[in-house]
């Protein structure tokens, strides 16, 4: 795979940065999940895929000096503490980079490593909200809305911080040199919404919230309710696809208004509301499959993996206790991923296997078990 032989150490944390080592360990990197001791102390990964984990207690001398030993081996590290935990750690980058000048430092946080809300608490919707995205999110006359923790959890941080990774491992092909990532979570999404930005002289946002062509203000952008209590999504634009939404919606274009006339739009959605409530979404399927009217079904999870389009291009994968999650994406020709088949990993559960790995030798693993520096997913461990 494209990432084969890179080494990981990602610290154990919440959402954002468990999807940017999953990505990693995806396309082929060898993710070592250090995870907290003791183990109450650190909620569940559920995206572990492809990971091993290795407990640590990085609050005792002997735990952040193994963990600096480590480093020194290591191409990549993901921490995701506020600004000035891992200094205090005597883990800072200045420390972890003068002895593996090769190192990748990820920092990954809300606010990032800078600025007023640096040491700061937070979660995606305040993130969200700071930066500026929150604000275009919502229908007319509702409050703004968070779409769950997609926006700066995972896009604008996860991903985002796994593209600087990769972006610093190909630089370092040449310089030689690692380097540190300061990925914030407010400016991830913010990057993620630039087309946003650069668009608010196209006239395309001058409208209040949920009154604009993608907010949900028009009648050919929105989704609506089948008469068997699922929906329908409609994205059609273009002319040529509305003019196909009218037809399969079995309208006559020449008795509508024109389709950008925007004091009809709230008429238009009440009509075509109507409309397609008179029919199942199975019935509209057989309507709009056949036609480029950018009309879809909304479907559940379990519909999105039997879905034919889905199913013929493997989109979705089983692990060997029958979870099912989306396969890695995109798609490479040479060095596709080859995600893991195996059940994430228990906390603590390749300690012995990772430390001898990383040049401990048993004798010392032996100790930093006997003094709690670190833990094993079974009370007897074969040293």
């Amino acid at each position: 795979m494209a990432l084969s032989g890179v080494r990981v150490l990602e610290l154990a944390g919440l959402a954002p940065a468990p999807l940017c080592a999953m990505i990693l360990a995806d396309f082929g990197a060898r993710v070592v999940r250090v995870d907290r001791v003791p183990r109450s102390a650190v909620a569940a990964d559920a995206q572990g895929r492809g990971k091993r984990s290795l407990a640590l207690d990085l609050k005792r001398a002997a735990g952040a000096a193994a963990l600096r030993r480590l480093c020194r081996a290591a191409d990549v590290l993901v921490e995701p503490f506020r600004h000035g935990v891992m200094e205090k750690l005597g883990l800072g980058p200045e420390v972890l980079l003068e002895e593996n000048p090769r190192l990748i430092y990820a920092r990954l946080t809300g606010f990032g490593q800078t600025g007023k809300y640096a040491k700061s608490a937070g979660h995606d919707i305040n993130f969200l909200a700071l930066s500026g995205v929150l604000s275009k999110l919502g229908r007319k006359d509702e409050n703004p809305y968070a779409p769950l923790n997609l926006l700066a959890d995972f896009a604008g941080g996860g991903v985002l911080c796994a593209m600087g990774i990769i972006i610093a491992l190909y630089e370092r092909t040449r310089s030689g040199k690692g380097q540190i990532i300061d990925a914030s979570m407010v400016e991830g999404t913010a990057y993620l919404s630039s087309f946003l930005w650069k668009s608010q002289n196209l006239g395309l946002w001058n409208r209040p919230r949920g009154e604009n062509l993608l907010d949900s203000g028009a009648p050919f952008y929105e989704t609506y309710r089948t008469s068997d209590g699922k929906y329908m999504a409609v994205g059609a634009i273009e002319p040529q696809f509305y003019e196909q939404l009218i037809k399969g919606l079995g309208l006559d274009s020449d008795k509508l208004p024109s389709q950008l006339s925007f004091s009809d739009w709230p008429r238009m959605k009440k009509m075509f509301a109507s409309i397609f409530a008179q029919k199942t979404q199975e019935e509209w399927c057989s309507i709009f499959d056949g036609a480029d009217a950018c009309v879809t079904p909304v479907l559940s999870f379990d519909d999105a993996v039997s879905h034919q389009h889905n199913k013929q291009r493997g989109s979705f994968i089983k692990n060997d206790q029958e979870e099912i999650s989306p396969r890695p994406a995109p798609l490479l020709s040479r060095t596709p991923a080859v995600p893991s088949f195996k059940r994430d990993p228990f906390i603590g559960e390749h300690t012995e296997e990772i430390l001898l790995e990383y040049g401990f030798s048993k004798e010392e693993i032996a100790k930093l078990h006997s003094e709690n520096v670190i833990e094993f997913s079974k009370p007897k461990a074969n040293l």
